[in-house]
């Protein structure tokens, strides 16, 4: 059978014949590489197939492909320039339409007023077809505002439809969740995209006022001639504090309180503070009267009005207490409790003095009775059992702490030390040749006491005595008065625990303190270091001489 035996069959089941003697099935090749340059690969002649067949076949079918035009194959060519694709959210992004509009709130229960017109901003944004509804807000109106309807997409019917951008228009209408709001106005924005889209704007309208009642109560308000502003420039944090005694003496287990009464000048207020004392077995709540102003007299008309009930209003008093009503050494009465002032604080007298000199602020006497002239704690003596401030801890507190010390005087004198040369005198012959150095720590106000060394004099040199506070003869346990640099002039005696050590010398660096200190230390001092060192031997050379004269005694 030839290789064109199945050509004019159609491509059909029942139609197709294979070629049993096929034994190649690979996917052949249609490019050929002739001098490095791919080429079209020429079929190879069949068994029984003429090859000028072949060719004259390729020459048609390259013929026919240059026969073809484009527009057939492609579709005709358009010349001109396709326009890019903008979407809507991206085209009216940022592009909102705003309407002025109000809506009417009926006001219930009152004679002055039957509606209120309230204004709201109606915003329609293009991108989605959402829209939100704000009420400006007004300070102090005492109504809530602000937004009303967040964004979204508002019904217009039943039908499920919601409002487009072609249902807004100046003077209609716009009725949102059971309220109706009417459009009065937009901004410069709206009327234009409005007018380019088509749509005619109607003429804008002027915002309603608020209706009246037909018969309104006449109400008359005299204006106050007294500056609150100027009163609260010029006595703003200026307060007038009295001590009193709270008599409660009519309760059950009464008593005297001592309290505290502040008057505050800036508005006219009262306070009552209850002192609290430790121990003393009451809730620490010091707050007996919270700030606020006291009536002292009210109208006639309203004194049977129930103040157990309901609060004094301004139209009831017809006098707030003021300054003139409080005088030390007086007795006055707030809210049916009764105080005695006995004195006050530096500041009120002052006061007093210049806007009301007419009134003398002189202090009482206590009652006896009062918890404020009980004898204060005595302190126990000192038993010797450690020192002074360890001991008088004890007194304080039931765990006892450690003294406190003065830090800052510790660091600005460290390492400052002030060094004397100081002999014994004593009736004891054997102790005439014996030297000592007396060093006095400003740190601590502390002394330590170093005895030279001698030869063949039989007494073992070294520390005489460890660094302590000694205290000055004559001095009681109780109230004990401590050496000082001031005590140290040459040629005084020093006792020290029944010794008694004369100074005889001292380092250059104690004139040296003691002149940058002359206004603590008496003249006889300054006066006996001077004829002692020199007064022409108070440059840095000499001092660092006579500082190692004492030093080389260590």
């Amino acid at each position: 059978m030839s290789g064109n035996w199945n050509s004019g069959l159609p491509f059909l089941p029942g139609y197709a014949f294979y070629d049993v003697t096929k034994s190649a099935f690979h996917r052949p090749q249609t490019l050929d590489y002739k001098n490095g340059y791919a080429l079209p690969r020429r079929p190879t002649v069949g068994i029984g197939q003429d090859p000028l067949f072949s060719e004259q076949l390729i020459l048609q079918e390259i013929s026919k492909l240059s026969s073809e035009t484009p527009a057939i194959t492609y579709g005709s060519f358009d010349q001109s320039v396709v326009e890019d694709f903008i979407p809507a959210h991206v085209a009216l992004d940022k592009k909102v339409l705003r309407f002025y509009a109000y809506f009417q709130e009926n006001i219930l229960f009152s004679p002055e007023e039957e509606c209120r017109a309230r204004p709201v901003v109606i915003y329609y944004y293009l991108e989605d077809d959402s829209m939100c509804i704000i009420e400006p807000v007004v300070e102090n109106s005492g109504m809530p505002q602000g937004k009303r309807i967040k964004r979204q997409r508002l019904p217009k019917n039943e039908r499920g439809e919601h409002y487009q951008w072609k249902d807004l228009n100046i003077g209609m209408d716009l009725e949102v969740y059971g309220v109706k709001y009417r459009i009065t106005q937009c901004d410069a924005f709206t009327k234009e995209f409005m007018e380019s889209e088509g749509i005619v704007l109607n003429d804008p309208e002027p915002m309603p006022c608020v209706t009246r009642g037909k018969n309104p109560r006449p109400s008359y308000t005299t204006p106050s001639e007294f500056d609150n502003k100027q009163q609260f420039l010029t006595m703003d944090r200026k307060v007038l504090r009295f001590f009193a005694l709270w008599d409660d003496a009519d309760s059950l287990f009464g008593e005297t309180r001592p309290v505290t009464i502040q008057y505050y000048l800036v508005d006219d207020t009262v306070e009552i503070r209850e002192i609290h004392k430790p121990n003393s077995g009451r809730d620490p709540f010091p707050v007996l009267m919270r700030r606020q102003k006291l009536p002292k007299k009210i109208k006639p008309e309203s004194e049977t009005f129930p103040r157990c009930v309901l609060e004094v209003s301004t139209a009831e008093v017809d006098e707030y207490y003021s300054p003139k009503d409080f005088q030390a050494g007086q007795r006055i009465t707030l809210l049916g409790r009764h105080f005695l002032l006995y004195d006050c604080d530096g500041f009120t007298k002052e006061y007093y003095q210049k806007n009301h000199p007419d009134m003398k602020m002189n202090p009482s006497e206590l009652p006896k009775n009062t918890d404020l002239l009980r004898e204060k704690k005595e302190v126990p003596p000192y038993n010797g059992f450690g020192s002074l401030e360890d001991s008088l801890q004890n007194c304080f507190s039931l765990i006892p702490e450690p003294p406190k010390k003065n830090v800052l005087k510790m660091l600005e004198n460290d390492h400052k030390v002030l060094r004397y040369s100081a002999r014994l005198d004593s009736q004891n012959p054997e102790d005439e040749g014996r030297r000592f150095i007396l060093s006095y720590f400003l740190s601590n106000d502390m002394i330590s006491i170093y005895e030279k060394s001698s030869r063949n004099s039989g007494i073992i040199g070294g520390q005489f005595l460890e660094k302590t506070r000694i205290p000055k003869p004559g001095s009681t346990l109780d109230n004990p008065e401590f050496y000082s640099p001031a005590d140290f002039a040459i040629g005084a005696t020093v006792e020290v625990f029944s010794r008694r050590f004369v100074l005889t010398d001292a380092d250059h660096y104690v004139l040296m303190y003691l002149e940058s200190n002359a206004s603590q230390i008496p003249c006889q001092t300054l006066d006996s270091l001077r004829q002692k060192l020199g007064v022409g031997t108070t440059n840095n050379q000499s001092a660092d001489q006579n500082g190692k004269k004492i030093e080389s005694a260590f």
